[in-house]
């Protein structure tokens, strides 16, 4: 028998802890009672971590934690009291809404927070029919006003970084050989091709090396065995930048491409490669 999982609104009483008694003594009668108690002790070691790493339980509070749980185990089934206690747990919820909020709109200053209150307002609206207008169209300001208040946190959070990056285009700009096209992108010519040029439809088949400007190498499909990257220009699923160039390459070529982060990931964090990066690939077209 799989072990049970315990869903979060089953210990929403950890906010209502009446109970000062932490010890419940079993009562073994008959085989169905010994079951029964040995499906709590099977438990008790998987709720150990989901108190600790889901639900966040300081372990000094693990006793008011167990008089919380005596108390929603053993309470009468009630309609409104269960209403509210689910509340209390969404009420959670609604506070690291707010939190998450905050790191995005705010970045790495943990001095300013959104306040919970215009959240919680917009949300009681919404619930009694009262919000002044449509969930969609919230949703839509949402991201429109989100999106500038993001951006200008990360700028603030990575401007050093957002800096460098500036100056190693400007410094690689001046380089021999280098070509600097109207968006940004610069490239430098490694091998000339001599085939075709792509068109707005083709699917160009390449070999490719992604690094940052410290030449930390982020992707690569050069290495024994890989097989050719595939860019389809008519429903490309890659950076504006790698569009562009290809666009440029005839078959043949190997290029060396420098494309700014505003073709290439903008202020996203995508892991190795930081917010405001620009990214440096070595391209080889095929075919």
């Amino acid at each position: 028998m799989k072990k049970l999982i315990f869903a979060a609104t089953a210990f929403a009483a950890i906010m209502l802890t009446s109970c000062d008694n932490t010890n419940v003594k079993a009562d073994l009668k008959d085989s169905v009672d010994s079951l029964t108690n040995y499906l709590g002790i099977a438990q008790s070691d998987g709720l150990k971590q989901y108190m600790k790493m889901q639900l966040q339980v300081d372990s000094a509070y693990t006793n008011e934690f167990i008089k919380g749980m005596i108390e929603g185990a053993t309470a009468k089934d009630d309609p409104k009291q269960d209403a509210y206690m689910k509340g209390l747990t969404v009420g959670k919820q609604v506070k690291d809404m707010a939190n998450n909020l905050s790191s995005e709109v705010y970045a790495d200053d943990s001095t300013k927070q959104v306040p919970v209150k215009n959240l919680l307002a917009g949300i009681i609206a919404g619930l009694k029919g009262e919000a002044t207008m449509s969930p969609d169209s919230a949703y839509g300001e949402f991201q429109s006003m989100l999106q500038p208040l993001r951006t200008a946190a990360l700028e603030r959070k990575y401007a050093d970084e957002k800096a460098a990056n500036e100056k190693f285009l400007a410094d690689n700009a001046k380089k021999e050989g280098v070509t600097v096209l109207p968006s940004g992108i610069q490239y430098k010519v490694i091998t000339e091709g001599t085939g075709a040029l792509p068109t707005d439809t083709s699917t160009v088949k390449c070999l490719y090396e992604g690094r940052l400007i410290d030449g930390t190498v982020f992707d690569s499909n050069t290495g024994e065995g890989r097989e050719p990257f595939e860019v389809n220009l008519g429903m490309p699923r890659v950076i504006p930048g790698w569009v562009e160039a290809l666009k440029l390459m005839p078959a043949g070529s190997k290029w060396e491409v420098y494309i700014p982060q505003d073709l290439a990931y903008g202020a996203q964090d995508m892991g190795q490669i930081k917010p405001f990066s620009t990214l440096v690939f070595t391209i080889e077209v095929l075919k």
